[in-house]
């Protein structure tokens, strides 16, 4: 979303909004009532201008009592703060939880991880919103968008390339913001962009052009998951167009998302995106036409001033009351399930916040612990050549920290104001204690670089990109780096030069990548003995990197990108036919990095693997059990991963499919059983003709193993 006020309008604080919904004047405000007839009534007590008000992200009545909430951003914890500024301009930030960005999520392939950090995030919300009457139980998130690009500006919001994964990482986000009430939600997951949104430079008038297949198998996928599996009832259209039509106006918001897949909440537009229509895509001669065309299509809210276009649409003929009433319906229903028009003690997630002496959970240790947990498992080992890392810090006297952003821990555009930082150089100092002199160089400036490396037993070298740019809105001038509104012009780390002048001076020298996306390190790679990588933004940043560099936490990260070698390896930024040799699933050269990667400083042997059949039918799932043996010295997580090839489909796919995964903890010494799960309907492929899925009979091989391009053990099966 552009950089727009979030229009967050409380109209009574909670306490008398629950005094004032507990006189039950209104058949929609009894609990007991089924849903649909609660909005009937609602709708017919309203005016048909309170019906247009609804359309905002406001959808109050305040002349029925009716108090709803707004939207809050919250990608990787909760955002009443931060460079954006999120929850007022002019009011002082609340302090939350502050996660490693989507990006760094991802790489932790963690879904159970995934699912508890939402659901703080949740928690919070409620939290800021029913104490402090701040922010709103609408959250903006997850990002279900695919990662097609390492050269799209917004990588760092996505979990990654593979639609599989991105679907089953939104489902435990989707879930963990939700909670697991039977009746109620404890916050709204509103994923977004829907659809095929991964180039920024263009995004408001350039289509999103791909064949049908793609549509079902790949962009969709994340969305669809995020809805039938993952219970979202919200999602935000996307600027762009797809196929030649504006995705805000795009028949699949009704024909797909609602009518196939149950989708019967809020469908919102982009900050700004209703007068994109006529500026920068000309679709409409005007704006209402454009009013009367959205709101049919299924938006139910809008994110920039729209009333005129609306009313006049309304004036003109183009659009009616029923229309109008079709529609908000959604906002209503997320309402309900929010508890937002009743006052019952059957919602538990009322009770949050409210109590006397509640203590502020971004403060407790239960927050910080888990904001810890999730970058240490967000840090991928890239490389460890002679067991570089850990270093030993008992055979240590002087440590080199070398990088412009090595005492910084630096925030995104979704960031919210995290209650304390840890950088990279607090949290080395933090680890080495007294013991060990810490001494730190920003650049090469006046050769210091090289003379602290050169006097160390030890160099480390922070590098990476700033995820705002250190620029104005759509601004990025260092070439490699990009943000929402604007796509990197090079995959080169320009601070690789850096790194070279600290190896030259001493070839006892690691590196620290953190970054939002990849980079084609391919000097560093060659000659530096161990790289890690890790994303921005979190708290607990300079704690977790210490960790993992001083041997207190084995690393398990894995990539969710292919990290290629050369911006020539990628096909064209707008080319949205990923079969032209995109992501780990097309790419037809070798990466720097691939799909999956990611090392340890433990080392495990797959021994075996068994399956409770020889065959899988429509509507079944397959069990597949990897037995896998820690045949190091270190206790560690491994990631197993299971992909499929069809061995002789008729139509043309991947070479080969993500299909389970699950990270393990395994002891030194200690062997595991891990049990994987292939449902039937992730096989199948869509056929246009028939215009459905379908379970082709044919062979299919399954690869087990530690990445993409590490396969351990295959198994052929068959589809009947």
């Amino acid at each position: 979303m552009k950089k727009y006020t979030l229009y967050l309008l409380l109209l009574l604080t909670v306490a008398p909004i629950l005094a004032q919904q507990k006189k039950q004047v209104y058949p929609f405000q009894n609990p007991k009532l089924a849903t649909e007839k609660r909005i009937d009534n609602l709708l017919s007590l309203m005016t048909l201008e309170e019906k247009v008000a609804v359309l905002s992200t406001n959808p109050s009545v305040p002349r029925l009592g009716v108090v709803g909430t707004g939207h809050v951003e919250g990608l990787h914890g909760l955002a009443l703060g931060g460079p954006a500024k999120w929850g007022g301009k002019n009011k002082e930030p609340i302090t939350t939880t502050t996660f490693p960005q989507a990006y760094g999520l991802g790489e932790t392939w963690d879904t159970e991880l995934l699912q508890k950090v939402a659901n703080v995030e949740g928690y919070e919300a409620r939290f800021a919103f029913q104490k402090y009457q701040r922010g709103g139980l609408v959250i903006r998130a997850p990002n279900a968008d695919i990662a097609r690009d390492p050269r799209w500006g917004r990588t760092e919001e996505s979990y990654g390339e593979d639609a599989f994964f991105n679907g089953t990482m939104t489902v435990a986000f989707v879930k963990g913001l939700q909670g697991n009430h039977l009746k109620y939600w404890q916050t709204a997951s509103l994923m977004k962009h829907f659809l095929a949104n991964s180039n920024e430079d263009g995004r408001t008038y350039t289509s999103s052009d791909f064949a049908e297949r793609l549509w079902r198998e790949y962009y969709s996928v994340p969305f669809r998951m995020g809805v039938v599996e993952g219970g979202s009832r919200a999602y935000m259209a996307a600027y762009n167009k797809v196929n030649g039509i504006p995705a805000m106006v795009h028949p699949m918001l009704k024909e797909i998302t609602q009518k196939e897949w149950g989708q019967n909440g809020i469908i919102c537009t982009d900050g700004g995106a209703f007068k994109l229509l006529l500026s920068d895509h000309k679709y409409y001669k005007d704006q209402y036409l454009g009013a009367a065309a959205t709101v049919k299509a299924g938006i139910n809210q809008f994110l920039d001033d729209y009333k005129e276009g609306v009313n006049g649409a309304l004036e003109k003929g183009y659009l009616t009351e029923k229309d109008i009433d079709a529609e908000i319906r959604g906002n209503f229903r997320v309402m309900i399930k929010l508890g937002m028009l009743e006052a019952t003690a059957d919602n538990p997630y009322v009770k949050i916040g409210t109590g006397k002496d509640t203590i502020d959970p971004w403060k407790s240790d239960a927050h910080k612990k888990l904001a810890l947990e999730a970058t240490q498992k967000s840090i991928v080992l890239l490389k460890n050549d002679s067991n570089a890392l850990p270093l030993q810090k008992e055979k240590l006297k002087k440590v080199a920290l070398i990088g412009l952003h090595a005492d910084e821990v630096l925030l995104d555009w979704y960031s919210g104001t995290p209650p304390y930082v840890v950088t990279p150089l607090q949290g080395i100092k933090n680890k080495l204690g007294s013991n060990v002199e810490v001494v730190y160089a920003k650049n090469n400036a006046d050769g210091k670089a090289a003379a602290i490396a050169k006097s160390a037993d030890a160099v480390i070298v922070i590098v990476g990109n700033h995820p705002v740019c250190n620029a104005g809105w759509a601004d990025c001038p260092v070439p490699s780096e990009g943000k929402e509104a604007v796509d990197r012009q090079s995959l080169t780390l320009e601070q690789e030069d850096l790194i070279k002048i600290a190896y030259q001076a001493n070839p006892n020298t690691v590196v620290a990548l953190i970054s939002s996306f990849p980079y084609a390190i391919n000097w560093t790679q060659e000659h530096i003995p161990a790289i890690v990588h890790m994303a921005q933004n979190s708290q607990e940043l300079g704690n977790a990197l210490a960790d993992v560099l001083f041997g207190d936490y084995n690393p398990a990260g894995r990539l969710t990108q292919t990290w290629v070698k050369d911006i020539t390896d990628l096909p064209d930024l707008l080319d949205y036919n990923i079969r032209n040799g995109r992501t780990y699933q097309h790419f037809k050269g070798k990466p720097l990095y691939a799909f999956g990667h990611g090392l340890s400083y433990t080392t495990f042997k797959y021994n075996s693997v068994e399956t409770n059949s020889e065959t899988i039918s429509k509507n079944g799932d397959l069990k597949v059990s990897v037995s896998v043996t820690n045949t190091g010295k270190k206790d560690g997580d491994e990631v197993v991963q299971l992909y499929v090839k069809h061995l002789d489909s008729k139509v043309e796919r991947p070479e080969k499919e993500l299909k389970a995964f699950q990270r393990v903890f395994i002891k030194s010494g200690e062997t595991k059983k891990v049990l994987l799960t292939i449902r039937a309907k992730d096989l199948e492929y869509w056929h246009v003709a028939k215009q459905q899925f379908e379970l082709e009979n044919n062979a299919v091989q399954l690869q087990i193993g530690s990445s993409s391009d590490v396969i351990l053990l295959t198994k052929k099966i068959n589809i009947k």
